[in-house]
């Protein structure tokens, strides 16, 4: 059931071009998180790679947020594997 409320909420997300997220909330991104919440919390990201590492099933995407009103000095790099955050890296950048 969770993954279809997270299915839907990235489908909604994905045609809002105009939902920036709360900056504020990136320190609360953490790993086992699914895309969507990520999405829901955030926004689309600023910066976005895909390495596929041979096989679509294997597909990781990294997610970068460059610092913004709410986090001016922090940009936050979240890693997701299967749909779900692996890894999240918070940088201070002065």
């Amino acid at each position: 059931m969770r993954r279809i409320v997270a299915v839907v909420l990235l489908v909604f997300l994905s045609a809002s071009f105009a939902y920036a997220g709360d900056a504020s909330e990136r320190r609360f991104i953490s790993k086992g998180m699914s895309e969507g919440e990520v999405l829901a919390k955030l926004g689309r990201p600023d910066h976005e790679s895909l390495d596929s590492g041979g096989g679509a099933a294997e597909t990781v995407k990294r997610w970068i947020y460059f610092p913004a009103s709410g986090d001016e000095q922090t940009t936050t790099t979240v890693v997701l594997k299967s749909g779900e955050v692996i890894k999240v890296d918070r940088e201070i950048t002065r």
